[in-house]
This record gives C-alpha cells, structure tokens and sequence, in this order.
C-alpha cells in the first residue's frame, strides 16, 4: 500500500489563507491509536470558515482541514477497533487543532472514533455528518425538554441549510409540525416540502431583532441553526413551556434579547454542542439516526463532489448557496 496520500491543507502565507490539495506521507500523521483510510468527508459551515480564514478555525498552520470523516480502519492499537472495521468522527477538534478528514488517510485516537451503526456505510455517515449529528442532538434535546409530537409547530431557522435540512426531515418523521424559515423559500419550497416541511416561510422580519420582548404565542419549538437576531425574534414567539435548541451563529455570535420569554412564559434555551459531545450521547444520536432519518429524504439533499472542488465549495457554503448536505469523495 503506497505511503503517499491526498489532503487538503490550509496554511497562513504572507498574511493570507491558502488552501490546496497537497501529497504528505505516513511521516505527516500525527500520534494516535487508529490509523482511518478514509473514504469520505464532507462540507459543513466551519469548514467554509477554515477554508477561506474567515474565521480562525485552524489553530496550528499549515493543517489538514476537514472536522469530519468516514472510513475504514486501517491499523488499530485500541482493541475497541480492528481493521476492516467501518467507523465515522465528527468533531473533537479534527481539522481544527488536529489533522482532519479532507484527506485520504488520518490518525486520531481511538475515544473520537464511532463505530457505524449496523447495516450503514461510510457514505451514509459521511452525509450525515457534524450537520446531521448536531440537528440529532437538537431534536433529543426538544424531546427531553417536554416538546412531543403534536403539541403544536416546531420552527427549524436556516432550514435549506446542513443542519436544517436534516432536522425537518428528522421532525416531520417524529410527527411534529415542521415549520421551515429560510431566506432561500421561493427557491427551496419544493425541496423543504419535499422533507416533510409542513409549511416554508421566509425569513422576513424575523431575520431582525424583535421590537418587543415577546411577541404572540407561536412555536411549540424550534431548532435555531442562525443565531444573532433570528433567535431573539424566535424566542420571543415561543409559546409558553415550549424550547428552542440553539445550535448556529451563521446570523451572528450575538444576542440581543430580555430575560422575559424566560420568566414569563417559561421558555427553555438549550445550548447544543457537537464538538466535545461526550461518548454516550454520541452513539444514542448516531443509532437514532440510523432508526429515525429516513434514507430517502438523506438522498434527496445530498450532493456528493470530489477534494479539488471543496474550495470553491467553501465559499459558497459561507454565501448561502449551498443547499443540504455535500459529501467529498476523497478518493476521486
């Protein structure tokens, strides 16, 4: 088996953030106990952010990017893995501080790693992916929050997005009321109904921040993957009781609310967090995923696209011209 193998690097030069496909060998894989050959990555927001350095995402220049892979082992010093095994790793750092999964080869330590449910495979996992995984944790937490089927619509902000995208499918499966809100509805009507969105609105006003620290009564739920001014104006419709998961900062990192949707109607603000996600959480999300997203919708939302065009894909995804999910085919 050659020595040599295909990643895309991002490094700092003269200032500037530049990333390209480069040859490393087995001398560039850093410590770990399981050595991947990897089949697929995919694209997610943060990646667009370390691609084109709009956000400082990669910590240690020149860096391997890519916070997700899916593949199959190739050596193991951990007996909770043997080669031949199929595995997938979103988060812990990958392609942040740690060489990540746009490449053909990786090696991490044996804790990051997931075993597939039974009967996926590897490009399954990778369509899924840190989106997929998070808006997973956004509909446990909703569910553990009191929010069930049927007690009224459930918004999902950003819904033509990764994590929007994959979370209507996985609420309208559940039997909730999925309500999707995005700034693509003319374009993206048939696609989001197609998910099992019951209703697809624009963003509209509700991309500012509301006028008055509570607005009427609307949302049994939602899952907020924007942040900024959306999930204010969001949580000032919460009905009383209801939850927002709040998972996204693509609107901005700040948020300019009152504590009255807290105080006066009891609404919950469940952060979700995908990166640290300890082990146990981690396989109930992925195992739901196997039982709860219908394969059907998975297909229709994701595109798959080889390693020498994530760069240009990068930046559309930071442009909002990316719809669902895109898996890289690292091998192609």
């Amino acid at each position: 088996m050659s020595d040599s193998y295909r990643a895309l690097v991002v490094d700092r030069q003269d200032g500037e953030t530049v990333a390209g496909i480069r040859t490393l060998t087995e001398a560039d894989l850093p410590e770990g106990e399981v050595t991947v050959r990897i089949d697929y990555s995919c694209l997610n927001y943060k990646d667009g952010l370390a691609l084109t350095g709009r956000a400082p995402i990669i910590r240690r220049p020149p860096m391997t990017a890519g916070i997700d892979f899916a593949g199959t082992v190739e050596s193991s010093e951990s007996p909770d893995f043997a080669p031949g095994q199929a595995v997938v790793l979103t988060g812990w750092g990958v392609g942040e501080r740690h060489p990540g999964g746009l490449a053909q080869r990786a090696r991490v330590p044996a804790k990051w790693l997931e075993p597939l449910p039974e009967g996926c495979d590897t490009k399954w996992a990778a369509a899924i992916g840190t989106a997929g995984f998070t808006a997973m944790l956004c509909v446990i937490a909703l569910e553990r929050a009191g929010v069930a089927a049927g007690a009224g619509p459930v918004a999902v902000t950003g819904a033509a997005g990764g994590v929007g995208s994959v979370a209507v499918a996985l609420l309208a499966r559940l039997g909730h009321e999925a309500v999707a809100i995005t700034g693509r509805a003319d374009e993206c009507r048939d696609y989001l109904t197609g998910l099992g969105a019951h209703e697809v609105l624009p963003r509209g006003a509700r991309a500012e921040a509301p006028e008055k620290p509570l607005l009427s009564e609307h949302w049994a739920g939602a899952v907020d993957t924007v942040g900024g001014a959306m999930l204010a104006h969001v949580l000032a419709e919460v009905r009383y009781g209801g939850a927002v998961a709040a998972c996204g900062l693509a609107g901005g990192a700040g948020l300019k609310t009152t504590v009255m949707p807290f105080i006066l109607r009891g609404v919950s603000l469940l952060g979700i967090d995908s990166v640290m996600c300890p082990p146990a959480p981690r396989r109930e999300a992925w195992q739901r995923l196997a039982r709860d997203l219908p394969g059907s919708a998975l297909a229709a939302m994701t595109e798959v696209i080889p390693l020498a065009e994530v760069v240009e894909q990068g930046e559309e995804i930071l442009a909002g011209g990316v719809r669902g999910r895109v898996v890289v085919d690292v091998n192609a």
